[in-house]
């Protein structure tokens, strides 16, 4: 699977990870059935959050957590309400509590609240001092939230920028993409297929996605994955909570799309106006 240096970590990350996102709800044997299946093919980013099931979602996934601690790159974020400088590295501990673990390999505020940022950055920093955490990084910031950060934290800092991206909601590359890339930020792609959006196979998207699929004898979802991950600074993550998903989305891993299938795909989904930084 291919591989990408995670910010200014040194830490090599494959394209593909595995986010946990609702599983709560999911049956548990599958869950952990489709993440052990996932590490074992690669992606070995796995992505998760104290809001998740209200931390029931960290829980579920200590058993692979325990299993293969080493070998992963094990993120988790804290909520905004949480993101005061005590209050950041309470939540912390809790998170690495329900984990089973005693690092995170990097910890991300969710989105921007309403907690100074200096105080959540200094929080991480502590956490980093402590060996709680290797690094830090932000999710659903802008590109003016993200210079606002990198105004208080020093260059080198910030390592992810997790976002909202996928075939239709390209949103980031009109200006928090060209921020992290100019800034040395890693892009995380949550919620590639769209959360039950994804396109149909009769639409018109859905059939150029179909042609270049069958070319390359893989899946829709493969070539979406492929196209999200065709810029160097992106990384994706998304759900599996059953073997076939896990394995289906690991094949996607090591896929480089033709210079004509980006065209393709880009006049089918166009980038649109510049707008907001979405998220959900």
């Amino acid at each position: 699977m291919l591989q990408r240096l995670f910010g200014p970590t040194g830490r090599a990350v494959p394209v593909i990870g595995q986010g946990t996102w609702n599983m709560e709800s999911d049956e548990r044997a599958g869950v952990l059935a489709a993440l052990r299946r996932g590490v074992e093919l690669g992606m070995i980013h796995i992505d998760t959050a104290e809001l998740y099931g209200s931390g029931r979602v960290e829980s579920l996934i200590a058993p692979v957590v325990a299993e293969h601690r080493d070998r992963l790159f094990l993120v988790s974020k804290v909520m905004p309400s949480n993101a005061s400088r005590a209050g950041t590295i309470s939540a912390c501990e809790r998170s690495l509590k329900r984990l089973g673990t005693d690092r995170l390999d990097c910890y991300l505020l969710h989105w921007p609240g309403s907690h100074p940022l200096d105080g959540t950055i200094a929080a991480f920093q502590r956490l980093i001092d402590d060996g709680k955490i290797l690094s830090w990084g932000v999710s659903n910031f802008d590109a003016r939230e993200l210079e606002a950060a990198a105004k208080i934290a020093g260059p080198g800092k910030i390592a992810c920028n997790q976002v909202l991206y996928h075939l239709g909601e390209r949103a980031i590359e009109h200006a928090v993409l060209p921020w992290c890339k100019a800034h040395g930020v890693t892009v995380v792609a949550y919620s590639p297929f769209g959360s039950g959006s994804f396109p149909a196979p009769n639409s018109e998207g859905g059939r150029v996605l179909q042609r270049i699929a069958s070319t390359h004898r893989l899946t829709p979802r493969q070539v979406a994955l492929a196209y999200l991950t065709r810029d160097p600074a992106v990384l994706t993550i998304p759900k599996a909570s059953r073997l076939a998903h896990a394995e289906e989305n690991a094949g996607a891993g090591d896929l480089v799309l033709a210079a004509s299938d980006v065209a393709a795909l880009d006049r089918a989904f166009p980038l649109g106006s510049r707008r907001g930084l979405p998220m959900i």
